[in-house]
């Protein structure tokens, strides 16, 4: 099974920016997407963004897009979340999740995934 470690969170002010890493360990990754949720304090956990691994085809949420733009790097088996013009609304624990099955039906749902990192923390001062 897959195993994903984030990396980047932190604290920024309000406009500032800050990309997310997603490693996934072991062999390199032949699943077919990739994506990024959060989950805000006394809030259910949402979708970001996602990306098919093979064809680099991105999804946003509403409240992100044209802000936030994920990426991967196949031969580092690495996505990304390089968000900018962040927002106090933004602060959440991000989670990095995968779906290890090379067919999906969509990248926005929660239950399409079947391999999630630890989470990494974004706090955005206003």
């Amino acid at each position: 099974q897959v195993q994903l470690v984030e990396f980047g969170g932190g604290l920024v002010q309000a406009g500032g920016s800050l990309r997310l890493s997603c490693a996934a360990s072991g062999r390199p990754f032949s699943g077919s997407i990739m994506g990024w949720f959060r989950q805000a304090p006394g809030k259910d956990r949402e979708f970001v963004a996602g990306i098919r691994w093979s064809t680099g085809t991105t999804v946003y949420a509403d409240s992100v897009r044209g802000r936030f733009t994920i990426s991967r790097d196949k031969a580092k088996n690495t996505a990304y979340l390089q968000m900018n013009s962040l927002k106090a609304d933004d602060t959440a624990v991000y989670y990095c999740a995968a779906r290890t099955i090379i067919t999906y039906t969509t990248m926005t749902s929660l239950r399409e995934y079947n391999a999630w990192g630890q989470g990494t923390r974004v706090t955005v001062s206003s």
